[in-house]
């Protein structure tokens, strides 16, 4: 059995926020630009431009991607057959975050009393247990306007394939331009509401535009992309082609009379790092 000790994740996990933070991954970055030529509304074009324009100054100079540095969600598998030590993961995840954002604008707050906590955490943690003795953390800033847009449909199981397709369109199309549009966006299906939930923010972290490894799912990839496209919401609520760059679908086995899907939203500032110890 491997042992590892929790307080050597602390450094890499600051460094791998700090660079994400001002570095939009290259995937949704190509993703924006195919987006860009491809645009027929002037004024959409005209945005799709500017947020290239942003994501490439960011980088030269360091400076952060988006305003908003986000809510710190970290994903973490812990190999069974890894022995942690020295202080909680969690005290160190968090610690990290708290390093990593030691320049960026700090968002976490007391939901009741409001109170900031000025370090950007605790970190929102999700914890899995997998085979093998690693450690391997995924991070991804999440942001508060695409967030408060995302929503989590209870339907039936005779909703269907169409009912998964009307309930994210019904999503995207609440949103509007509140979310930053062009967006990306991460489905859950099946399981139980929380679970949904969860599924549908782990889709997140998977490479944007790449689709799923299910052949089915990667179909309804295509189809939801499709739908949500024919809003004509567009760059910015302009109008236009592109409301959203890609979607990931995740699936979990559900009960016999449920079909849970969540829908959530990310803007096209995808800030992701993965590490694995």
């Amino acid at each position: 059995m491997r042992t590892l000790n929790t307080e050597t994740i602390i450094e890499p996990l600051a460094e791998a926020i700090e660079r994400a933070l001002t570095d939009v991954e290259d995937s949704a970055d190509t993703l924006l630009r195919q987006a860009a030529e491809k645009e027929t509304e002037p004024a959409a074009k005209w945005a799709l431009s500017k947020l290239v324009e942003n994501n490439e100054v960011a980088k030269k100079t360091c400076s952060f991607a988006c305003q908003d540095t986000g809510l710190a969600v970290v994903f973490a598998e812990i190999g069974q057959d890894l022995q942690l030590k020295g202080m909680l993961l969690s005290d160190a995840v968090n610690e990290g975050v708290k390093r990593g954002y030691k320049d960026a604008r700090k968002s976490v707050a007391h939901p009741l009393s409001r109170l900031n906590t000025h370090t950007n955490a605790p970190a929102v943690l999700h914890t899995e247990i997998v085979s093998g003795d690693s450690l391997k953390l995924t991070y991804l800033a999440k942001g508060a306007g695409s967030e408060n847009m995302s929503k989590i449909y209870m339907l039936t199981p005779s909703k269907g394939r169409k009912g998964i397709i009307d309930s994210v369109v019904d999503c995207v199309k609440t949103a509007g331009a509140n979310p930053c549009p062009p967006i990306i966006l991460g489905v859950g299906i099946g399981g139980t509401m929380e679970k949904a939930a969860l599924l549908s923010k782990k889709a997140l972290t998977r490479e944007s535009g790449r689709p799923s490894a299910d052949k089915d799912a990667a179909a309804l990839e295509r189809e939801i992309l499709a739908a949500v496209n024919s809003l004509g919401i567009g760059a910015q609520g302009l109008g236009g082609n592109t409301t959203a760059l890609s979607a990931a679908v995740e699936i979990f086995y559900t009960h016999i009379g449920m079909l849970p899907v969540a829908v959530n939203i990310q803007c096209h500032s995808v800030r992701h790092a993965a590490l694995e110890f």
